[in-house]
């Protein structure tokens, strides 16, 4: 049976609570909202593997969503399905183009929808697998949901001046500053252009100067030591 956190933006209850239904009885987890800005605010706490979006909305439709997401780094990879009741071919290119994964047109088979999912989960953690992001995804996922979480309450977090001056290198901060914005190493290293081996060495590098052991404990100590901006 299929396994997946996912987010469902769609503004018809009806088709909401049916499509729900369906991916929970195949074993997926189905956080639902109503429309654009309830999915955004969702995002922010459940880290969700896979995003299934309704394109004609009303306010924010599901091509400014899309953007929205694409212009958050957090986002950039995260795989996007979009449903309409719009199927011509310039309304897919323009999907396409904006930069969704796979774009089915209502009415569709469940089925359908279960398999384009599954198989957008399962490429995405082959992917993750082959560049050596973590053996782990359950738990990184946790982590990086812990890590959103504490990014939006950036100001309520009581900073505190560290009695210890940790000295970091130009590059120890900046993977330090990319990792307390919610990036993976992969995402790190195509910004710093390096590798991604060079940037588990630093990673690790700050793990041991701040005393951290995961990468949320590492950013609740920066966060808490003013030491990433």
């Amino acid at each position: 049976m299929a396994t997946g956190q996912l987010l469902l933006v769609d503004d018809e209850p009806g088709l909401r609570q049916a499509v729900q239904a369906y991916l929970e009885d195949d074993g997926f987890t189905v956080h639902a909202a109503s429309n654009a800005q309830e999915g955004w605010d969702l995002l922010q706490r459940i880290s969700p593997d896979l995003v299934i979006s309704d394109v004609m909305m009303p306010q924010v439709d599901g091509f400014q969503f899309l953007k929205q997401l694409r212009e958050d780094v957090r986002f950039q990879s995260l795989p996007v399905v979009f449903l309409t009741a719009r199927g011509m071919t310039t309304d897919r290119i323009q999907g396409y183009n904006a930069g969704c994964d796979a774009y089915l047109s209502k009415p569709f088979d469940p089925d359908e929808l279960v398999a384009i999912v599954s198989n957008l989960l399962e490429r995405r953690i082959t992917t993750k697998a082959a560049d050596g992001e973590v053996p782990d995804i359950a738990d990184m996922a946790r982590q990086i949901a812990e890590i959103r979480a504490m990014l939006t309450q950036r100001g309520t977090i009581a900073q505190s001046p560290s009695l210890i001056k940790i000295d970091f290198t130009p590059r120890e901060q900046s993977v330090l500053e990319l990792v307390a914005q919610g990036l993976m190493n992969k995402e790190i290293a195509r910004r710093l252009e390096t590798s991604v081996r060079n940037v588990e060495k630093y990673v690790s590098r700050l793990f041991s100067k701040t005393g951290t052991n995961s990468r949320t404990e590492l950013v609740r100590y920066a966060l808490e030591h003013g030491l990433a901006k």
